[in-house]
């Protein structure tokens, strides 16, 4: 017989699938231009279902690693959650501690994969810029990019959940990389970033090996010409997505595991926010430009977590919740759109002006 997790986790894949197929087939069977009340309806219904899993997982989680008596329970916390204090010999009050803490894993990272997701848009834009790709097409690019996501993530968490319950180094080494790309992002946030189409290394990799027609047909990824297959242009923008995507990977995953070492907590955030990021794209690329200390907020964001993820063992001594690393992800990322919204950025023009007068 099947596994509690894989019976959970199979559930939760097939949820997922059958929300991309209807996505994908009813009610966007038409390439089109995404607009900002679309966008921000979407954007609103995939919070929302994030949110209702939360409430299963706060009223259910321990049916992810199916849980039936006191002995399993610690030995899951033993594995997953060393931090927590049962009550022992007593399940049921345990279980509700587990419980809670598992949901607040979850929306902890939920919350922190969908910070760190708006540096990965800014990139996607800047790409779609680079590349020429127009607008009616964003919509049906950005849901292969999510689907390839999906996949490249499941192995990166589950490769690195077991990396780290085997080597527990490994977690320093992922704390150093999030504070040095936590410092790069926060003292070069305000330089403006540029793709040469040229030069990219998918682009250069696929000029190599892949028959590549020479120009967009349309919304189509592959074209036959003279009885053979070519892939377009758009194809490669997929594959850019990706592998950006697997770039970003790199910081986002450990930075989760900073909050939960469960992978499967830790898949379940990612999803859900990787899976929020197509629309918030739409949502965001809207009103992008009013939020200029976000990138910088994102930056000490990183810089905190690889710190929590160096410093893991003290703060465990100490007794350091999961619910203080969500007041303040909300409180940095707060700080840095409300410093937005009070600090506007001077325009070009308006300096020209006050320097000749």
């Amino acid at each position: 017989m099947f596994s509690n997790e894989v019976l959970f986790f199979g559930g939760f894949i097939l949820v997922i699938s059958v929300m991309l197929l209807l996505d994908l087939g009813v009610f966007n069977k038409k390439d089109h231009i995404v607009k900002f009340k679309e966008a921000a309806a979407w954007t609103i219904a995939w919070i929302a279902l994030a949110l209702v899993f939360y409430f299963i997982i706060r009223t259910h989680g321990d049916l992810v690693h199916g849980m039936d008596n006191y002995a399993e329970l610690e030995t899951i916390k033993n594995k997953y959650a060393p931090q927590l204090q049962l009550v022992p010999g007593n399940f049921n009050s345990s279980v509700e501690i587990y419980r809670k803490n598992m949901s607040l894993e979850f929306i902890t990272g939920y919350l922190l994969e969908y910070a760190l997701s708006v540096d990965n848009i800014f990139v996607i834009i800047l790409i779609f810029s680079s590349f020429g790709v127009r607008q009616k097409y964003f919509k049906k690019v950005l849901f292969w990019g999510v689907l390839g996501a999906i996949v490249m993530r499941f192995i990166f968490i589950f490769l690195g959940s077991a990396l780290m319950q085997q080597f527990e180094w490994i977690i320093y080494l992922f704390g150093i990389l999030l504070v040095y790309q936590g410092g790069k992002i926060f003292f070069q946030g305000s330089e403006e970033e540029k793709i040469d189409p040229a030069k990219h290394p998918v682009v250069k990799f696929a000029a190599k090996y892949l028959p590549v027609f020479p120009r967009y047909v349309r919304e189509h990824f592959f074209v036959l010409k003279k009885g053979k297959w070519l892939v377009t242009p758009l194809f490669v923008v997929v594959l850019i997505i990706e592998f950006t995507d697997l770039i970003f990977a790199v910081d986002s995953v450990p930075a989760v595991f900073s909050v939960t070492k469960d992978p499967y907590v830790v898949f379940f955030s990612n999803i859900f926010a990787i899976m929020g990021l197509r629309s918030m794209f739409f949502f965001l690329s809207n009103i992008m430009g009013l939020f200029r200390f976000l990138k910088y907020g994102l930056g000490v964001l990183l810089v905190f977590i690889g710190g929590k993820m160096l410093a893991h063992k003290p703060l465990e001594d100490m007794g350091f919740e999961t619910v203080y690393s969500l007041y303040i992800i909300l409180g940095i990322l707060a700080v840095s759109i409300l410093a937005s919204v009070l600090i506007p950025e001077k325009k070009e023009n308006e300096d020209k002006v006050l320097s000749n007068s």
